[in-house]
């Protein structure tokens, strides 16, 4: 049975009361208390969406976070009364794709998740017209398309991965979305609020939460990720992948 979301939440009222109230907006959403019966839910079910509170008893939400990243890749939304800088970024740093701090309005965390499921959605079903872009070639099926990166790297829209020096490397969705839309756009700065708007669309991710999917893309594209030449940011604006080099193949 698939299920647009999962709340997994120690707290009976906090995760029953949000499960009902999704439901009551035709969001199809189930509750787990415990990090046992969301890991047997997960094999049993298909989810789109995951809201991840960090204590669940015994067990660590970012415990549990880590072992769904290894079989899943579905987006996970942390939501914790835990506030520190430490907690988000560590959060965001294994594998969560944003954070909520409790207490949360329903109304705002449905819209939220709405914006999320039509988002990831979307990307999943459409494959992207990129028949008229610079440097984009296709193999004899006619299926397979590939845009440089920059030498030795470049990017297959087919799989949706990327290719460095042969080898695939998986991304995540909205590594994917980011990237595309950086070539899509090389040689301009892109800004935060251009990213929230086409790429997340969504206005209310948290504020760490847009630089920490760029480093992650960075560590899988730069030589250096704390050194980049491909990606750069552009302080206080945003970041740019420069104009596509020649020598490029």
């Amino acid at each position: 049975m698939k299920y647009q979301c999962l709340m997994i939440d120690d707290d009976v009222t906090i995760a029953e009361t949000t499960a009902e109230y999704f439901n009551i907006f035709d969001i199809r959403t189930a509750f787990v208390t415990s990090y046992e019966d969301a890991v047997q839910f997960l094999h049993e079910h298909e989810v789109s969406v995951l809201l991840l509170d960090i204590n669940l008893g015994a067990h660590s939400g970012f415990e549990l976070c880590k072992q769904i990243r290894a079989e899943f890749d579905m987006p996970i939304l942390f939501i914790s009364a835990r506030t520190s800088d430490d907690d988000i970024l560590t959060a965001l740093n294994i594998g969560g794709d944003d954070y909520i701090k409790k207490p949360y309005t329903l109304n705002i965390l449905l819209a939220k998740v709405k914006a999320i499921l039509k988002r990831y959605e979307h990307t999943s079903v459409r494959q992207p017209e990129l028949s008229g872009a610079a440097g984009v070639s296709e193999g004899q099926t006619g299926k397979r398309r590939e845009m440089p990166i920059a030498p030795g790297i470049t990017l297959d829209t087919a799989s949706r991965k990327l290719v460095k020096n042969g080898t695939p490397v998986g991304l995540k969705a909205m590594e994917y979305k980011m990237l595309l839309y950086l070539l899509e756009h090389r040689g301009r700065v892109v800004t935060k609020e251009e990213f929230l708007k086409n790429v997340w669309e969504d206005d209310f991710i948290g504020e760490g939460t847009l630089p920490v999917h760029i480093r992650h893309l960075r560590e899988k594209i730069e030589a250096d990720c704390n050194a980049p030449t491909i990606i750069k940011t552009v302080w206080g604006v945003g970041y740019i992948m420069e104009a596509e080099d020649e020598d490029v193949q």
